[in-house]
């Protein structure tokens, strides 16, 4: 079996890769899901708030994912849902498998990696205390909830101040549950402002900053009490001991990119973001492999993983269209793009300067709060741009425009880009 392109995942990044290739002229498209619908984590995000930026209007998350669905009518791409790929190798042979055909091996032409991503649980932080019933990814509560009806409990407590355990907490309360509190390690909440204020302040539910669990109780194999406990960066401080009546813990305590079969395939991943290193097209450290959306760093909304994901299809598409015409590849070596002071990560890590138009797009995240802060883009002791920012958040994802001119400028050298807190500290 053969396909010019074979897209990984049918969430939000990978029906958007299809579509974007396939406009683009790409010829066979296939899409594999694993799942028996298409849509990935939108189907469960019953909330509004979705498309603000793509349709211009506020939608839920099966309504944004079905816009895309319906335009795979007529459009000549391929689905294989309930199929679990098992492994890509690096010469693009994807392996998969379904109660229809069996094992399969699948050539691809190229692949676009939209895989997304998975929850931290509870043995990743590493929580003290029993291991009782009642205790779940804020995800997995959404799922039972919201798609299988089941209510996970009553009285709630959430660990962790992402937006899916804010938005729970909003969801816990209208299903009839009382939420004792959200509690976050770190001094900031993890979560967008807009969910700070729609799903804790409109219903009064406390948020603890610089505070985490500390232990677990149970009775009859139930959770039946939470401690938790001021910290002082990453430590317990004693004394300050607070304790919650709940039958349920929900856990929002972070996402990890779903980057096995990016392993398999040989591609590089990038300790900062867990997802793979890319250029400014999207094409990972494997030629002909690009990666999109949750599977290479966590996004705020689907609206940025839908642009990001069609920038990929139509890099997929260009790198398709190239091979046929037999195009040479350029052995310009790129420049690095590394993240500084304050800074996170940066997407994209690598850029070839002469396949750049007019500009790139960098994405980044900030590691601390930071007010009336200024942007440096640096090669070496040369600043090449500054942009000032009143206020940077990590839980709110920042962008970054770098003109060609700049990236001319920066002569072959690494640029690294920095947060800086106060205007003094630019030299």
């Amino acid at each position: 079996m053969e396909y010019d392109l074979v897209v990984i995942g049918g969430g939000p990044a990978g029906l958007a890769a299809a579509e974007e290739a396939k406009k683009n002229g790409a010829g066979s498209v296939l899409i594999i899901e694993r799942d028996k619908e298409l849509g990935g984590i939108l189907n469960q995000c019953i909330h509004s708030g979705f498309g603000l930026h793509v349709f211009k209007e506020q939608l839920t998350g099966p309504e944004y994912a079905q816009r895309f669905i319906d335009r795979l009518e007529g459009s000549g791409i391929d689905v294989m849902a309930d199929t679990m790929v098992l492994n890509i190798t690096p010469d693009k042979t994807v392996f998969a498998m379904n109660a229809e055909k069996g094992y399969m091996a699948i050539r691809a032409g190229a692949i676009v990696l939209a895989m997304g991503c998975r929850e931290r649980t509870r043995g990743a932080i590493a929580i003290p205390g029993d291991r009782p019933s009642g205790i779940f990814t804020a995800g997995t509560a959404q799922r039972y909830i919201n798609i299988e009806g089941y209510m996970v409990g009553k009285k709630v407590l959430i660990l962790g101040s992402g937006d899916i355990g804010l938005i729970m907490a909003r969801r816990m309360t209208l299903e009839g549950a009382e939420v004792k509190a959200v509690v976050e390690l770190m001094p900031y909440s993890n979560g967008l402002k807009r969910n700070i204020a729609q799903c804790l302040d409109d219903y009064n539910i406390p948020l603890y900053l610089s505070h985490t669990v500390t232990d677990i109780k149970s009775e009859n194999n139930r959770l039946s009490k939470v401690i938790v406990s001021e910290v002082n960066g990453f430590e317990p401080i004693p004394g300050t001991e607070m304790e919650f009546d709940v039958d349920t813990l929900l856990l929002s305590v972070g996402l990890i990119p779903e980057n096995e079969l990016s392993k398999s395939a040989g591609v590089e991943i990038d300790p900062r973001t867990s997802g793979a290193v890319v250029s400014e097209n999207m094409m990972t450290s494997v030629d002909g492999i690009f990666a999109c959306g949750n599977v290479l760093h966590v996004h705020d909304l689907v609206d940025f993983v839908t642009n990001e994901a069609e920038k990929a299809g139509r890099a997929a598409a260009a790198y398709l269209a190239a091979k046929k015409s037999g195009s040479a590849e350029t052995a310009e070596a790129p420049i690095r793009l590394l993240n500084g002071t304050n800074v996170g990560y940066t997407v994209p890590q690598k850029v070839t300067v002469s396949k750049v138009d007019k500009f790139i797009e960098v994405l980044f995240r900030v590691k601390a709060v930071l007010k009336n802060a200024t942007v440096v883009v640096r090669a070496g002791d040369t600043v090449l741009m500054t942009k000032t920012r009143d206020q940077m958040l990590p839980a709110e994802m920042e962008k970054l425009i770098l003109p060609r001119k700049i990236l001319d400028q920066a002569a072959g050298r690494d640029i690294i880009i920095s947060a800086l807190k106060e205007k003094s500290e630019v030299k």
